[in-house]
């Protein structure tokens, strides 16, 4: 009996989190208990104190609990840890934890998310939004851009450096406008829905580029000469990064810099002869400045250190001699500037490499940090610009598209197709603005930002394709009138770049995640790697029983919640949303454990079983956009409007991370450990979370077709404009005319319905070509007033009007064909490949 009470009192005390004298003088007590209850027995009392001996042990730190277990487990625990390469090692000392941190915990601090500071514009940011952005916006005609100007008007190019946008993040002092993260966000979504190529052109010289690197480690002197020229739009500014031999792989780069002393500006000087070849590179064909990521080499030791000095960022003008560029790439047909650029020794100053030449080495941990801003800004911003205008105007054109007498937004199947369009693009702009604020709040979120980049930009796919299933024909025929068509083209370009998805899922999420936001993993990967074994024992003994304790209540936890539904859990209770709270709390805990289980069991071979790696990056992407949805929702006060897209978005993150943990489980690589798994994380198995029901699913599909406040919050930041000459007008003209005729139109309906049939093939001729004949006849027979037939006819023509698409003349095109014929000629590969 002391033994038993020992250990239930133990399991409780590492349950609740109490450790030190009071868990001493607890496990004293029942070890006394015990012993009483079994009459002093001598067995129970030497069977007690050995266990109670032993629990000390653990419980503090002592010289034999070092030599005895400490040491021992270090050379064991050796053998399990994943190995680092100095890429992946120098990657993990990047960034900050933030939320993320929390979900690894396995008991997430709800308070914390709940009062982080939001993300919040400014009156100046707001006012630049409704001002230069809108105006931008209005005079781009995204089918002239992409099939006769292959390139943004000049028009346009004059407003974005006249207007700062190149200089959106660049300080005021530097002649920039000193926006904030979200701003960026904002403007960036704004004008996604307007043209992919217009919102690119804006995003990357304030994302990844050399002016983020300027800002955050460049010297004096550099961002007194490059950030105004920057800003001001007078130096147009690249970053190379991708070659073809490398690709994803960074750590491989082949492009090189050799320490050397050269002329420059009439001077000798200590620089480096560069040598690249990048492909992919957005703005390259007209960048007067062009950043580069090399390796430098000192073979002369010129430097006097090693001959291999690392990784490095530079700046190279673009007229030096030697550098090539201007050659473009087509991605998917968008005509935002993008191309190769390659370069043969040519000749910099140490003047030239970024922060100078203290910073040579460093070029990785450069890239990584801004990275984690520019990965957390720009993809998702344009994966939510696309959800937005889709719901808008998807929305919009099912309200006005008729079948057999009817909206075909009233028919199920495309209620199925509207409904994910809908609570989709909500999650995704909760998840956009719970980064955007840990952004402004000074948090560098190198694994959330890798979250938001995968998530976002897939499910702007899953919307996009959903979209296109409900415009059907009218979405396939290109041309002028097609409102869908730029964005399904684009969806390809966010998958892939800024890291391909699929290495960001099933290699970066999970792999970085593991070890930078575990609570314990990092320090024991440090101490297992001291040289000092003396040190390493003591820095490891300090950490481990700590980690021990910690998986111990995960599993614990996991356990608990799994059979009560998380009902023990304290969970706030504003927005009466308990239950999903709970089952967050009980997943958080259970993701927790398996994170522990799978670097104990798997460790170093991780790399290479990507499957489980890609299921619990998905895991995390459910926790983390569930909680932007419960963020969002409290940051707007618990509208009730939004609780039934909020609702659908919990439980659908709930319904997909049972699945995706119950796969895991299942398909764990070591045989023996998954009934232990199953019984841990779904004691009660994996059932109950089946997701929005029908009833649900059909209220947020109409929450994009009906003209609500929800309709509008859902849509906020996307670009508008009632002009019946522009793709986007034409629908929300005939959706705003079809609500202000609803009533005129159903009697109409109603007149044509009770009509024998010789009449009804005549009133349908007139339906489809003669509709001031049919409106004409609805007022002679006294179905509408005579006051009304003015708007019924405009209403009826432009519903008709929406559905139409472009044919083109056969000769036209022909002639297009003769004159471009020869025209778009491949350049010869540069020298390198």
């Amino acid at each position: 009996m002391s033994v038993l009470l020992l250990l239930i009192s133990a399991l409780v005390l590492i349950y609740l989190g109490i450790g030190g004298t009071r868990a001493t003088i607890t496990l004293v007590i029942a070890l006394l208990i015990g012993v009483v209850l079994d009459d002093w027995h001598f067995l129970s009392l030497l069977l007690g104190g050995a266990a109670l001996a032993f629990g000390l042990l653990l419980l503090f730190p002592t010289q034999l609990r070092k030599d005895r277990l400490s040491a021992p487990l270090l050379r064991w625990v050796k053998g399990k840890l994943p190995q680092l390469s100095a890429t992946e090692a120098e990657a993990l000392q990047t960034g900050t934890v933030d939320w993320d941190g929390e979900l690894f915990s396995g008991q997430p601090d709800w308070s914390k998310l709940l009062a982080a500071a939001p993300a919040h514009l400014s009156n100046e940011e707001q006012a630049f939004l409704d001002g230069p952005v809108e105006e931008l916006c209005g005079m781009l005609d995204d089918w002239k851009i992409t099939n006769e100007l292959y390139d943004l008007p000049e028009q346009a190019w004059t407003f974005i450096r006249h207007n700062g946008f190149f200089g959106l993040v660049i300080p005021k002092e530097d002649g920039g406008k000193g926006f904030s993260n979200t701003a960026h966000s904002e403007i960036v979504m704004k004008l996604s829905t307007r043209s992919v190529s217009a919102a690119v052109t804006v995003m990357v010289p304030n994302s990844l580029g050399p002016g983020e690197l300027l800002m955050h480690y460049g010297t004096d002197a550099q961002k007194k000469h490059y950030l105004p020229r920057l800003a001001a739009g007078t130096e147009i500014p690249c970053f190379a990064l991708t070659s073809p031999i490398a690709g994803s792989d960074a750590g491989a780069i082949p492009d090189k810099g050799i320490v050397c002393r050269g002329d420059w500006q009439g001077e000798q000087v200590l620089g480096l002869k560069v040598t690249w070849n990048k492909r992919y590179i957005t703005l390259a064909p007209v960048a007067t400045l062009i950043g580069l990521a090399i390796k430098v080499y000192d073979p002369d030791r010129l430097l006097g250190g090693e001959e291999e000095v690392g990784v490095t960022c530079v700046l190279v003008p673009a007229d030096l001699e030697g550098v090539h560029r201007g050659a473009r790439h087509l991605p998917m047909n968008t005509v935002f500037m993008n191309g190769p650029t390659w370069g043969t020794e040519v000749f910099i100053p140490m003047d030239q490499v970024i922060g100078g030449q203290a910073m040579l080495g460093r070029g990785w941990t450069m890239l990584l940090e801004c990275l984690s801003i520019g990965r957390s800004i720009s993809l998702p911003a344009l994966g939510t610009g696309a959800g937005k205008v889709a719901c808008l105007a998807t929305g919009s054109y099912a309200l006005v598209r008729e079948q057999f007498g009817r909206s075909i937004s009233q028919f199920e199947g495309v209620q199925e197709a509207l409904e994910p369009i809908a609570g989709y693009t909500y999650m995704m702009d909760a998840a956009r603005l719970l980064t955007a604020g840990m952004l402004d709040r000074g948090v560098w979120p190198a694994v959330p930002s890798a979250v938001l980049k995968y998530r976002n930009t897939d499910l702007m796919r899953e919307v996009i394709n959903h979209a296109m299933d409900v415009v059907a024909g009218r979405g396939v025929i290109t041309g002028p009138r097609n409102f869908l068509s730029r964005a399904y083209q684009a969806v390809p370009i966010g998958i892939t770049v800024e890291g391909a998805n699929i290495l960001t899922r099933s290699l970066m999420i999970f792999g970085q995640g593991a070890i930078r936001c575990h609570p314990f993993i990092a320090e024991e990967i440090a101490a297992a790697g001291m040289e000092d074994q003396q040190a390493a024992v003591e820095k490891f003994d300090g950490v481990f029983y700590r980690h021990l304790a910690h998986t111990t209540r995960n599993a614990l936890r996991a356990l608990v919640l799994g059979l009560t539904r998380g009902v023990l859990e304290p969970v706030p209770d504003r927005g009466n949303i308990r239950p999903c709270y709970r089952q967050l709390a009980r997943f958080s805990a259970a993701f927790a454990l398996l994170t522990d289980v799978t670097l104990l069991s798997v460790g170093g071979a991780l790399k290479a079983r990507q499957r489980l790696s890609g299921r619990m990056a998905d895991c995390l992407v459910h926790l983390y956009y569930a909680s932007a949805i419960i963020k969002q929702w409290h940051e707007e006060g618990y509208p009730p409007n939004q609780r039934p897209v909020v609702e659908w978005g919990l439980k659908t993150c709930l319904r997909d991370l049972q699945h995706q943990m119950r796969e895991l489980i299942i398909n764990f690589p070591v045989r023996s450990l998954r009934w232990p798994l199953r019984l841990l994380v779904f004691p009660l198995g994996a059932t109950g979370l089946n997701g929005p029901g029908d009833p649900l699913g059909a209220t947020v599909a109409a929450s994009i077709v009906q003209d609500t406040p929800l309709r509008e919050r859902i849509t906020r930041g996307c670009f508008r404009t009632d002009n019946p000459d522009d793709p986007l007008g034409r629908v929300l003209q005939a959706y705003r005319l079809a609500n202000e005729t609803r009533e005129m139109r159903a009697r109409l309906h109603q007149a044509i319905r009770a009509r024998n049939e010789d009449e009804l093939d005549a009133i349908a001729l007139l339906m489809g070509h003669e509709r001031k004949q049919l409106v004409d006849w609805a007022c002679e027979q006294d179905i509408i007033q005579g006051s009304e037939c003015d708007a019924l006819l405009e209403a009826l023509t432009a519903l008709y009007d929406v559905i139409r698409v472009d044919a083109f003349d056969a000769d036209g095109l022909k002639e297009l064909a003769a004159a471009a014929e020869g025209k778009r000629r491949v350049i010869e590969r540069p020298p390198h490949e």
